[in-house]
């Protein structure tokens, strides 16, 4: 069977120790064991980090970003072989999985323009003969905890970023897909990238912990649910680091009564079901503003959620796959049944769905409720799976409250021919994303990502000038070239720049 090794300075980390099991989704047979390593196999990463670390800083800018071109390229070359092999794990299809990929090299490209990204300020005469400038420096090692529905985009948004400010970077992936990542990794490498500069060391809880108290990293970033994004962010800062740490998301979508019903059903059948809705920005609520909107938008979905092709990954004409294992189904199945128990109408059932050949897969049909009223416990958490709940609103100051008040604040969505609506929505929404008349408002790679409340722990967001800020720290200088005329006789009085 085949075996996921570690990524350690451009080879294999140690043999032995424990395995984790790697599923075809699409059938639900075991199709590979990746390495669950040790302290030990991290402090390996670690070593060899810090021998290529100062070299690849003191590499410039313009040098650098060579090597973003180039990896750039290399990935658009294998982009199907990447694709395939994502979907064989993860289970989303493959125009999903180059999606994946793609958003991730958005902010490769994004980290091309490092040359400029890091420049820094000067101001001329902020005295007396003496000028002021700054420069950003790398940290040093940055690591990252990785999410299973990302295994591309995710770890290239990270390690993107933080290999061009001139980071070593040591990459943590989902052990449910870790394929992805690797074959990453190797092409950073053929691209010219050197040895150590990242690495990928696979683990449970035991490489989370000995991550986030290694005293020779000093910024974790992560992508997962709440709990354990708390968790990291709690114990990373505790052990002195530098931590940004997503979290899960109940993201909901505004339907105005004047909305183009049409236009909202299209979205919400993507935004909703792709990628079986494992996506941090799905778009699993939405909320009609008036019992007549609310009415009609339910007309409009139940067609056009039956509609909905499930199918394996390789299928062209499958709207979505299975979800990642057989737990998860499950977890998802459960919600659904928590959803019928607290009253909510199950208007669509998607319990049950077998795929004809593919009975052993992890598939799941597309579940609609309807009633949903914000005290129930299905509504306040994270699904994470193809079910759309409607929350009926009799207003608009009901709808903004809605996800205003919730616990998650990573994105909304607002659907109206407004201005004004659209205006007041986006200001007063207490949410970090927010989109107007666009399902799933993710910021293009030179903007950041990153919500609120319990979506986000941290002071900074993902990519975009905020990930630069995150992986580099501030350096000030301020000069002075005395030409011998002055006396010393103020040297004990604090300085001022009068």
């Amino acid at each position: 069977m085949r075996i996921i090794d570690h990524f350690i300075a451009g080879s294999a980390g140690a043999a032995g120790g424990r395995e984790g099991e790697v599923f075809d989704p699409n059938t639900g047979q075991v199709q590979a064991k990746v390495k669950l390593g040790t302290p030990a196999v991290l402090e390996a990463a670690v070593a060899a980090a810090q021998a290529a670390q100062p070299a690849w800083a003191a590499t410039n800018p313009q040098r650098r970003a060579r090597v973003m071109f180039n990896f750039k390229a290399l990935v658009e070359k294998h982009m199907d072989e990447l694709a395939h092999m994502l979907s064989s794990e993860h289970g989303k299809v493959i125009a999903d999985s180059k999606g994946d990929i793609q958003r991730g090299l958005e902010v490769i490209e994004f980290a091309c323009g490092i040359p400029h990204l890091l420049k820094g300020e000067y101001t001329q005469g902020a005295g007396p003969g003496i000028d002021v400038y700054s420069m950003r420096q790398p940290l040093g090692i940055g690591a990252g905890i990785t999410p299973f529905n990302f295994p591309a985009m995710i770890p290239l948004w990270m390690s993107g970023v933080a290999i061009a400010c001139g980071n070593a970077f040591i990459l943590k992936p989902s052990e449910r897909d870790p394929s992805v990542p690797v074959r990453l990794a190797e092409l950073f490498r053929e691209a010219g990238l050197p040895e150590g500069i990242l690495q990928v060391v696979h683990g449970d809880k035991e490489m989370v912990d000995a991550i986030l108290d290694h005293p020779a990293i000093s910024a974790v970033s992560f992508v997962g649910s709440s709990d354990i994004a708390h968790y990291v962010y709690s114990r990373g800062v505790a052990a002195g680091k530098r931590v940004q740490a997503m979290g899960g998301a109940k993201n909901h979508g505004v339907v105005m009564p004047d909305a183009d019903l049409d236009q909202v059903v299209a979205d919400l059948s993507g935004a909703a079901f792709g990628s079986a809705g494992e996506r941090c920005m799905a778009l699993p609520v939405v909320v009609p503003v008036g019992d007549k909107t609310a009415d009609a938008l339910r007309e409009k979905l139940i067609p056009a959620i039956e509609a909905l092709r499930v199918g394996v990954s390789t299928d062209a004409e499958a709207h979505y796959g299975p979800v990642v294992n057989a737990a998860h189904k499950q977890r998802v199945e459960n919600w659904i049944q928590t959803g019928v128990d607290e009253g909510a109408e199950l208007v669509v059932d998607g319990r049950g769905f077998q795929l004809q050949g593919h009975e052993q897969g992890f598939f799941i049909g597309p579940s609609l409720f309807d009633r949903v009223t914000p005290d129930m416990q299905s509504y306040k958490e994270e699904i994470f799976g193809p079910v759309l709940q409607i929350v009926r609103a009799p207003d608009f100051e009901t709808a903004l409250r809605l996800p205003s008040d919730h616990q998650y604040g990573n994105g909304v969505a607002i659907f109206t021919r407004n201005g004004h609506a659209a205006r007041e929505f986006a200001s007063r929404a207490n949410v970090g994303m927010v989109g107007i008349n666009v399902p799933i408002p993710v910021p293009v790679a030179y903007h950041s990502f990153g919500g609120w409340k319990r979506s986000a722990f941290g002071d900074h967001n993902q990519h975009g000038m905020e990930g630069i800020r995150f992986w580099t720290k501030v350096k000030t200088i301020t000069q002075r070239w005395p030409d011998g005329s002055t006396d010393g006789g103020n040297a004990f009085i604090i300085p001022t720049m009068g």
